[in-house]
């Protein structure tokens, strides 16, 4: 499903040039759950944005579902990431003045589905995290763990092929960050493909895979 190859990413700061990525390669197949860990300015951020493709690479190669994602224009990888990709960050990005339920329905609204098709999605969406009964509540009336199951439902609710989690349980206590792993590692049973980003060991001893970065090199965690 992903595929670095040779991947580089150099940024410019304070007049110096600071290698992101420099020269990963990684291979992650259809069903696996990945974690790549590593500390603040590993690169690990930078790797998420490109596999995400809210960033393109310097130079190598990136391909996504057997796509050369470099070849394609800026609203073509928007397409990408809306029926490819589902996001899941640690500050949730919940709009703050929808109901759970809203929020998941708006990556449906972008797919131009009809009402009865969203209201069908956004209610299976919903009851796969256990929030059914919450889901006219808006995020200031969910706790943390709530608000970042409302998150896990509005990345699903597009039926992508990749789901893509940044600190998943970054912003969470330690019960209610477990309780999120297990709902990970549910969804990865289903058949999900599941990439997480963490600096914590932890969370990354969960995947049944790791990888970890270093100033912006991969390696393959035994």
């Amino acid at each position: 499903m992903i595929t670095l190859d040779q991947v580089t990413k150099v940024y410019s700061i304070g007049g110096e040039e600071v290698r992101a990525l420099d020269g990963a390669s990684l291979h992650i197949a259809q069903g696996e759950f990945v974690a790549i860990i590593g500390p603040s300015g590993s690169g690990k951020s930078t790797l998420m944005n490109i596999m995400g493709c809210l960033d393109t690479a310097d130079s190598g190669i990136y391909e996504l579902d057997g796509q050369r994602i470099e070849r394609y224009s800026e609203n073509e990888l928007a397409r990408i990431r809306n029926r490819k990709i589902g996001f899941i960050f640690q500050s949730f990005n919940l709009l703050s003045r929808m109901s759970a339920e809203e929020n998941v329905e708006l990556p449906l609204i972008y797919q131009r589905l009809s009402g009865r098709e969203r209201k069908q999605r956004v209610a299976e969406m919903l009851a796969l995290v256990e929030l059914s009964d919450r889901k006219s509540h808006k995020p200031t009336e969910l706790s943390g763990g709530q608000q970042q199951r409302v998150a896990i439902a509005r990345a699903l609710a597009a039926k992508p092929s990749l789901l893509l989690a940044d600190e998943p349980t970054g912003n969470l206590d330690s019960r209610t960050g477990k309780e999120i792993m297990a709902l990970f590692h549910r969804l990865h049973a289903e058949g999900n493909t599941i990439v997480i980003i963490t600096h914590d060991q932890n969370v990354a001893d969960q995947a049944p895979r790791r990888i970890r970065i270093l100033d912006g090199r991969v390696q393959e965690v035994a």
